[in-house]
């Protein structure tokens, strides 16, 4: 495929299927629910600790001073990019843990969350549309009038801390949302 996106397909999210424990406890990736075989590059990896955004550090009940560890990823599939991600985990709960990592690990950041007994067991996921900051579009290859989907999910444990908050931007033109679910 070429980065134009000529004859891109569309990547099918399947926002429900793609978070459920046995997909992360088994080691699978939640990409995986979606990919269908295609090839995924996960680029321009950058992971800290630093300050949240005060709406985030509300989220997460974070203390006034008290840090997050910021993991900052672009996803590449099938040579396009399509996906810019940055996950706030509060510091407390993950200090010197893979989630610190580059590489997670199998099963990523939520297996590892389970082990550090924190398990998510519950996500919300908020989803808004607008068109990209200027950033977001170059990052994206984005061509003019692109606009880009903002999903922020939100994972929580057991007791109902808020665990993670992962503020995504989507190409609105590479994704399908799909939410299948019993009625």
């Amino acid at each position: 495929m070429t980065s134009s996106g000529r004859g891109f397909q569309p990547l099918r999210r399947r926002g429900i299927q793609r978070l459920a424990r046995e997909q992360w406890e088994s080691g699978r990736s939640v990409w995986d629910a979606d990919l269908g075989g295609r090839d995924l590059v996960v680029d321009q990896v950058e992971v800290r600790e630093g300050a949240a955004p005060e709406s985030v550090a509300r989220v997460l009940d974070l203390g006034e001073g008290e840090s997050a560890w910021i993991r900052s990823r672009r996803f590449v599939l099938d040579g396009k990019p399509v996906l810019l991600s940055t996950s706030y985990l509060p510091a407390s709960l993950v200090a010197g843990s893979a989630i610190t990592q580059q590489d997670t690990g199998p099963g990523g950041t939520y297996a590892r969350l389970a082990e550090l007994g924190h398990k998510p067991v519950h996500f919300r996921e908020e989803i808004r549309s607008r068109m990209p900051l200027p950033e977001e579009a170059s990052r994206l290859s984005l061509p003019a009038g692109t606009p880009v989907m903002l999903v922020c999910r939100t994972a929580y444990a057991e007791e109902g801390r808020a665990v993670e908050v992962n503020e995504m931007v989507l190409d609105a033109a590479a994704y399908v949302l799909e939410y299948d679910f019993d009625a």
